[in-house]
């Protein structure tokens, strides 16, 4: 297939910015274009890895296979009732835009995921979630195709088995699959979730009452004020996931270190700030040639021009190792390491 490249630079392709490489590359934007790359020999004999917007990847080295990049586009309103309305997205559309559409629509429901980096495909592998909103709470089925075969599928929220910052996309059916569309219900009627402080403040420094576009624009000041822009400064947001971890032991820590930030998620469960916990074992600004923790976001890794993805791995290694050693709490990384 003359689409399908070879020896291609994957460095315009993940947000840190890594200088890593495809054996074989190619893009597709609709399903019949992708169901032909998975029947042709290279797909059939070599590695496969999908790219979507590269935002959640860390690279630490050449990929010796076939990339697919995944460019399917398309935002229809599928169907409407009074108090919602059902909108199937392409894959290949990017996540910030469908929230700018879904505002300018007066539609309810993502506001406060603006701002998250990534395509439609990333949103439920990742379940992604911001300022107390989570995208499985709006998600009605996602459509995919099976690499081994061909066919197309489409699952049910409830088969999608969410979990925080999971899903059964990077579980049963990690590498399996290749996510084409996603449905998602929104709400006519403006949801407000004003639930964490920080939205409270920046509304109040907006001088606007809670909407969905000025909920939108509270958490853009603040993603923008915390987290550095992949376009200027190579990072993947949130390197680590926030530790879950019980509540007796979050109440044991708290004698020791007062100030430790967590959020009840449950009757036995505590969620913790992992920012918090970089941050007081004394990383933030940590620099280690051009690998480094964020001056502003100690969640955040970033690569200040030319590191490689071993030199940001073994970072992410020396972080966990500090937190592990300071609060016995092990932390988990959100980004997938190729």
């Amino acid at each position: 297939m003359s689409n399908i490249q070879e020896d291609y630079c994957l460095k315009n392709h993940n947000t840190f910015g890594i200088d890593a490489s495809a054996k074989y590359f190619a893009s597709f934007s609709s399903e019949s274009e992708l169901i032909a790359l998975l029947r042709n020999k290279i797909c059939k004999t070599e590695p496969l890895f999908i790219l979507g917007g590269g935002s959640n990847i860390l690279l630490t080295q050449d990929f010796e296979g076939i990339v697919l990049a995944n460019d399917i586009k398309g935002i229809d309103i599928a169907y409407e009732d009074e108090q919602s309305v059902s909108i199937t997205v392409g894959a290949g559309e990017v996540w910030h835009d469908f929230v700018l559409w879904s505002i300018n629509q007066n539609l309810s429901g993502i506001e406060n995921l603006a701002l998250i980096p990534g395509l439609i495909g990333a949103s439920p592998m990742q379940n992604i979630g911001a300022y107390g909103t989570e995208v499985k709470d709006v998600i009605t089925k996602v459509s995919y195709i099976e690499i081994e075969t061909g066919t197309k599928k489409e699952i049910t929220n409830k088969e999608c088995k969410f979990g925080y910052r999971n899903s059964i996309f990077k579980e049963e059916l990690k590498g399996k699959v290749v996510i084409t569309q996603v449905v998602y219900q929104l709400s006519k009627t403006p949801l407000n979730n004003i639930k964490y402080g920080a939205i409270t403040e920046e509304l109040k420094l907006l001088k606007k009452e809670a909407s969905p576009s000025s909920i939108a624009q509270a958490v853009i000041n603040i993603r923008s004020s915390k987290l550095p822009d992949p376009k200027v400064l190579g990072n993947s947001g949130s390197f680590f996931k926030n530790p879950i971890i019980e509540t007796s032991e979050f109440e044991k820590l708290k004698k020791e270190f007062p100030e430790m930030v967590g959020y009840t998620i449950s009757e036995s469960k505590t969620k913790i700030a992992a920012g918090w916990l970089i941050d007081n074992a004394g990383l933030k600004g940590y620099r280690k040639a051009d690998a480094g923790v964020h001056k502003n976001q100690a969640l955040v890794l970033v690569n200040y021009g030319n590191a490689s993805g071993t030199e940001i791995i073994n970072l992410a290694k020396e972080v966990q190792q500090r937190v592990k050693d300071k609060y016995g709490i092990n932390l988990d990384p959100e980004v997938n390491i190729l």
